[in-house]
């Protein structure tokens, strides 16, 4: 019996010109892509917020992407906060 994979939560904050070039439509596409769950909002000082759980393949797909972001974007910078919570995200939202 296989037992499940190591589940990674990571919390992070996407600055630089982040809103209004399809920044969380386009993380949502990405997270579907690479099998990540979670979620992802604007934040009113015009960051970016996210929420990616997956495997730490999963995650760290995610924050590379994270890192670029979409065409449009110019991300300044991340930050990254390794969470431990009991709560299992099923898919990857817009908030």
């Amino acid at each position: 019996m296989a037992s499940e994979p190591h589940i990674e939560t990571v919390h992070v904050h996407v600055r630089g010109k982040v809103q209004g070039v399809g920044f969380r439509m386009s993380t949502v596409r990405r997270a579907h892509m690479v099998g990540a769950t979670g979620w992802v909002q604007n934040l009113e000082d015009g960051t970016v917020e996210a929420l990616v759980q997956g495997t730490a393949e999963q995650v760290d797909a995610m924050l590379e992407w994270l890192g670029r972001g979409p065409p449009g974007a110019v991300v300044r910078g991340i930050e990254t906060e390794r969470q431990f919570i009991d709560k299992r995200y099923g898919s990857f939202q817009q908030l």
